[in-house]
C-alpha cells in the first residue's frame, strides 16, 4: 500500500481559517458599527441604495462569529454570498455616484438620490466607496479562510 500523500506544509506565519474569519468578523462589525454611526449618530440621509449594502452586511456581523465558536469552516459558505452581492450592489453605487452610470435608470425614486455625496474625505473617500473596500476585504478574507480551512 502507497503512503499517504501529506499535503504541503504551511508556514508556521500563515493565518489560520479561524484567524482569517475573526479578521472578516472585524471588518463586518466596524463596518455596521460606522453605517450605524453615519445614521443615527451623524444624521446623515441613508439612499436607497445604502440600505440595501446594509441589509448585505449587518447579518455579516452576526453570521461571522457563529461560525467562530466552535469554528466551523462552513460559514463562508453562507456569508460569502451575501459579500459579493453586497460588494456588487457598492460597485453600482459608486459608478452611479461618479457618473458612469446615469441617473435616468433611478434606483432612488424617493428621499435621498442615490448619486449625491454626502461625505467626502480626502477628496475622493465617499460612503459607497468604503463599503466597496469592506465589502472586498470581506471577499478576500473568506476565500483565504476557505483555502486554509479545506487543507
Amino acid at each position: 500500500m502507497p503512503p499517504a500523500a501529506t499535503p504541503p506544509a504551511q508556514p508556521a506565519d500563515a493565518p489560520s481559517g479561524w484567524t482569517l474569519v475573526f479578521a472578516a468578523w472585524l471588518v463586518a462589525a466596524a463596518s455596521t458599527l460606522g453605517a450605524l454611526f453615519f445614521g443615527e449618530v451623524m444624521q446623515l440621509p441613508t439612499c436607497t441604495l445604502c440600505w440595501y449594502q446594509r441589509i448585505f452586511m449587518f447579518p455579516l456581523a452576526l453570521i461571522l462569529p457563529a461560525g467562530l465558536f466552535p469554528f466551523d469552516r462552513k460559514v463562508v459558505r453562507y456569508a460569502l454570498p451575501l459579500a459579493v452581492v453586497g460588494w456588487a450592489i457598492a460597485v453600482f453605487h459608486q459608478l452611479l455616484v461618479v457618473g458612469v452610470i446615469p441617473e435616468s435608470i433611478r434606483p432612488c425614486t424617493q428621499g435621498v438620490p442615490c448619486s449625491q455625496t454626502v461625505i467626502e474625505w480626502f477628496g475622493f473617500l465617499t460612503i459607497p466607496l468604503l463599503s466597496i473596500a469592506a465589502f472586498s476585504s470581506l471577499i478576500v478574507l473568506l476565500i483565504l479562510a476557505h483555502l486554509r480551512s479545506s487543507k
